[in-house]
């Protein structure tokens, strides 16, 4: 990615916090980057892939923090844990836009950066991306019930698939 597909992401990022994914155009995103519309596609050729390219940038950025993680339920809550800190990544988990986020974190380089870097078995790795979108669209009650709904029912069902 060249250092102003990332400026524009950084910039849509941005917007994304401040109004939610699926409200924010094109037009918001070339203005707020700084840059012309013809620029803008120029890096992306409509708004979804501006959208695959930005959850596919932070899904590899959230599997190298989770990576070293061994076990996997701390692996699954640390994921968790990253997307939550981050405002314009939680926006993308809001009523509005959570089937924007479903769609697209069923997409290869999500699953590869976060499904395939705890387990084996790319089947799998897909569901525990389901997983992991699902606790960020309803969370648990607290921090310890979401340990206890992973370690309960994550956990066994991934017994054999971890690397």
């Amino acid at each position: 990615m060249t250092d102003r597909a990332g400026e524009i992401l950084d910039a849509a990022a941005g917007l994304f916090a401040e109004h939610g994914v699926d409200a924010v155009g094109m037009g918001e995103v070339a203005r707020a980057a700084g840059c012309s519309r013809a620029t803008l596609y120029r890096y992306f050729a409509d708004r979804h892939e501006l959208h695959l390219a930005f959850v596919h940038r932070e899904a590899r950025r959230i599997g190298a923090l989770v990576a070293p993680e061994t076990d996997l339920a701390d692996a699954v809550l640390a994921a968790v844990r990253h997307v939550r800190a981050k405002p314009e990544l939680v926006a993308w988990f809001g009523a509005a836009d959570a089937g924007t986020t479903a769609e697209l974190a069923q997409s290869s380089e999500v699953i590869e950066a976060l499904g395939l870097s705890a387990v084996d078995d790319p089947e799998a790795a897909r569901w525990l991306v389901r997983v992991i979108v699902s606790l960020l669209i309803v969370p648990g009650r607290d921090d310890a019930e979401e340990r206890s709904l992973v370690e309960r029912f994550v956990v066994p069902a991934m017994a054999g698939r971890r690397r």
